[in-house]
């Protein structure tokens, strides 16, 4: 299952929030046995979230787009989905009848909070999803997000974000798998060692270098669980390894 991210926000792209999301995620869908192969972030433009939508659909078997739902102007997430799909919108009215009652009991729990801040979220708008998609709503935010023609469309807020995620992370189970080795050895001695291995054997090796305090990591992905633990063991005999760091 080959997957493609698509993190939405003006603040990402000019460096004022930290893409903590596009990380999270990448390691959640990995470790579930799919694969990322793209990560791309867009400013909050109707025409650009639509478009690498539409495009991404074409190219991956799932694409999941955070950001940009809400009430606030620069909120676009949505409509640029449905348009990238060639879906038209509708009102999902169980969705709307939801933020009602939440909206009211969030006044009634908070009375002062509710009369100094005036409560203006359009509930019909946020409902309106694309046609035909599946709705995802949680207790951790307001926003709703949707599962339509295989592309997932989430909040940006981390927390809200990680909480909608949960409805659906089985759906990115896969047949990869993989294993990490660390070893003190320099990633440039490497390079007869990493040419070898990706001929010898039908697994994906990655070397990733780190910090000099800490050994750098030799993954290897793979569909077949002996042919990934064949791979560790001929790494080992040639590759230094020690102990995963604390």
């Amino acid at each position: 299952m080959d997957v493609a991210l698509l993190t939405v926000g003006d603040e990402i792209l000019a460096g004022d929030t930290t893409n903590t999301n596009a990380a999270w995620l990448a390691n959640e869908i990995t470790t579930r046995g799919a694969i990322v192969r793209r990560i791309l972030t867009v400013p909050d433009d109707h025409d650009t979230i639509a478009r690498w939508t539409r495009r991404f659909r074409e190219e991956y078997d799932a694409v999941v787009v955070t950001g940009g739902l809400g009430g606030t102007p620069d909120d676009v997430t949505m409509v640029a989905v449905a348009d990238g799909l060639s879906r038209e919108r509708e009102l999902f009215e169980d969705v709307r009848d939801g933020l009602l009652a939440k909206s009211e009991a969030f006044r009634d729990a908070n009375p002062d909070l509710a009369s100094e801040y005036e409560f203006d979220m359009d509930f019909e708008d946020s409902a309106s999803l694309p046609s035909g998609a599946r709705p995802l709503v949680t207790d951790a935010g307001w926003a709703p997000g949707c599962a339509v023609d295989g592309v997932y469309v989430l909040p940006g807020i981390p927390d809200e974000m990680k909480a909608m995620f949960e409805l659906v992370a089985d759906e990115f189970d896969g047949d990869t798998d993989s294993r990490t080795l660390y070893t003190p050895t320099p990633e440039g001695a490497m390079g007869d060692v990493l040419t070898e291995v990706r001929e010898e054997f039908d697994t994906e090796v990655g070397s990733y270098p780190a910090d000099p305090d800490t050994p750098n990591r030799l993954k290897v992905v793979g569909e077949d669980e002996r042919e990934i633990e064949r791979t560790i063991a001929w790494l080992r005999e040639r590759v230094e390894t020690v102990p995963e760091p604390e």
